[in-house]
């Protein structure tokens, strides 16, 4: 995360460089403050593109997935999100829910969601990966910026330092 004071200072100092996300998600993983790089997965019901991305090095971005909102399945759990804590990803921001959230709450990374469903998904091999996603009135496009506390989202062309 380039600059580690909360999303209302960033707010306050960057008015024109920032979009806030509509207040749809709440914090569900050990670090509630995060940010980096996005990269997208547009999903629906269906993790695979999730746990794939979860194997690779994250390299301190942050993955948004638009699962279109869905109650339910949870499109990460307590294997993924480990994954990518272990992998280097700073974080996921979920238009969908999760699972295994006492676990969650345990592990080193940020995870923003709309709730907990205890259901998982199916593996189907469904998605699309890098492509701009719009939910809570903002598009996330990959290579921009998001950072996400307790107060809120946010996005940003460029990285705010």
């Amino acid at each position: 995360m380039n600059d580690p004071r909360p999303i209302p200072d960033l707010c306050d100092d960057y008015p024109e460089r920032i979009a806030v996300l509509d207040p749809i998600l709440r914090n569900f993983g050990g670090h509630s403050r995060f940010g980096g790089e996005i990269v997208t997965i547009k999903c629906f019901e269906d993790n695979s593109l999730v746990k794939s991305q979860a194997q690779i090095s994250g390299d301190g971005r942050v993955l948004v997935v638009d699962g279109g909102g869905s109650n339910r399945r949870a499109l990460l759990g307590d294997q993924i999100g480990a994954s990518l804590a272990s992998n280097n990803w700073a974080g996921i921001i979920i238009f969908g829910y999760v699972r295994d959230v006492d676990a969650l709450a345990d592990t080193p990374l940020g995870v923003q969601a709309m709730g907990a469903v205890p259901v998982k998904t199916e593996k189907r091999g469904l998605g699309d990966l890098n492509v701009p996603v719009t939910f809570g009135g903002v598009t996330f496009t990959p290579g921009n910026f998001v950072y996400a506390d307790n107060n809120g989202v946010i996005t940003a062309q460029d990285p705010l330092a």
